[in-house]
């Protein structure tokens, strides 16, 4: 099948969520076409036209399983992979995503012929506004990744096309968790990343299923290996074992303490420590976290500035643990980020600079000295005493979902 690509979108910053007026890759829309020919055309002096590219797999009878409230937790939940469309049947981009979402299924089901390793559902939203509410969908169409019943946190907001599609699939399929067959392979394991660790008797037991399970689920956040038989046995001291070992060589591992097989406590444990509490916003993942909806504060720091990221997440745990859920703690390269430093009258070599995003306007926190100060970040958060009287507006609100790529349905926000 032959495929229209036209231009709808922005181009990307730096491969993120952000940008200007030009025309994005991840943006592009596409649609069936008849003809033959791969093309770009030039109208009225300005880039435009379309292109048109060979589709990935025969056309046929597409397996798209439809959701309602009575198949729905029934379906997702004997699901291995599950990649769930939202969508409307007014909306454009919905329209323009059903035959790409088809065609990427059934490549898929070629790639996988086990009904149970891979799904490909949709929900037709004004239909079942209920699934569409428990599911807190905001724009259409939304692409969201099931696994074992269970939604994951990050959905599919790659390129609408049948192959990032089916790619994007090939990806969930990877087996996350690496054996290791000597523990000199864990003593090298890279440090700067957050690192899990499973010492196990033998691959089919219920504590390993359990680690596998939480392995696939924080597959983003962490980095999991696994050793068995004779090469774990040393670390098995007292049984089956599972550490972490946090960012940096010189930082003590964790151990988890919990019963293995209990998936419930493993993956509430694990995931506290693979998702930091300041978590570091690049263009990849912006456009994710301003959709959650809640403000930024933000530490802006040169890359290798290791010491003021320590101390700015020392203050947050200290001062605003509380407010968890509310506010984003997030950190950001400096030279990555210079436009909204600008935007705040601030330059890299200022750094580091701590500001606060409520999605309507911007504020910086007088000096980072002062962070130490007990009570300074938590007065900066709640009552904003000291910031200007005009503070210049959002610079992060561009990284939000774009009306070029989806339908909108609501973008009110509560300003600080």
């Amino acid at each position: 099948m032959l495929y229209e690509v036209a231009a709808a979108g922005r181009e990307e910053e730096g491969g993120g969520g952000g940008g200007g007026g030009g025309v994005g890759v991840k943006d592009a829309v596409v649609s069936p076409l008849s003809t033959s020919r791969l093309q770009w055309g030039r109208e009225g002096g300005r880039m435009g036209g379309t292109l048109k590219v060979m589709g990935l797999s025969t056309p046929g009878k597409a397996e798209i399983t439809s959701l309602d409230t009575g198949n729905i937790e029934d379906i997702l939940n004997h699901a291995g992979v599950a990649l769930v469309n939202f969508y409307a049947d007014w909306c454009r981009f919905s329209q323009m995503l059903h035959p790409i979402f088809e065609e990427a299924s059934n490549l898929a089901r070629e790639e996988y012929p086990d009904v149970t390793q891979v799904v490909f559902a949709r929900v037709d939203c004004d239909q079942h506004s209920d699934i569409a509410q428990r599911y807190r969908i905001s724009k259409y169409p939304t692409l969201k990744l099931f696994r074992n019943g269970m939604m994951m946190k990050r959905e599919y907001r790659g390129q609408r096309s049948v192959a990032a599609i089916a790619d994007f699939i090939r990806q969930q399929k990877v087996d996350p968790i690496k054996e290791v067959h000597s523990l000199e392979e864990v003593n090298q394991v890279d440090r700067s990343k957050r690192n899990i660790i499973g010492y196990f008797e033998k691959k089919d037991s219920d504590g390993y299923h359990a680690f596998e399970k939480v392995a696939n689920i924080l597959r983003d956040d962490c980095v999991f290996f696994a050793a068995f038989g004779e090469v774990s046995e040393s670390e098995r001291f007292s049984g089956d074992n599972v550490i972490f070992k946090p960012v940096g060589e010189t930082v003590p591992d964790m151990v988890f303490l919990g019963s293995l097989a209990n998936f419930d406590l493993s993956y509430a444990w694990s995931q506290d420590k693979c998702v930091p509490l300041v978590r570091e916003i690049t263009f990849e993942n912006g456009e994710e976290l301003t959709e959650e909806g809640i403000p930024f504060l933000i530490l802006f720091h040169v890359k290798e500035d290791m010491e003021s990221l320590e101390k700015f997440q020392q203050e947050v745990a200290r001062q605003l643990i509380s407010e968890k859920g509310s506010i984003n703690f997030l950190h950001a390269d400096c030279e990555k980020f210079r436009h909204p430093l600008l935007h705040i009258q601030k330059t890299p070599a200022e750094c580091p600079v701590i500001a606060i995003d409520s999605f309507r306007h911007m504020y910086v926190f007088p000096e980072f000295k002062d962070l130490m100060i007990h009570g300074k970040l938590r007065q900066f958060e709640d009552m904003l005493e000291v910031v200007a009287s005009s503070p210049p507006e959002s610079s992060f609100q561009k990284l939000a979902p774009s009306e070029t790529r989806y339908t909108i349905l609501s973008r009110d926000r509560d300003e600080l």
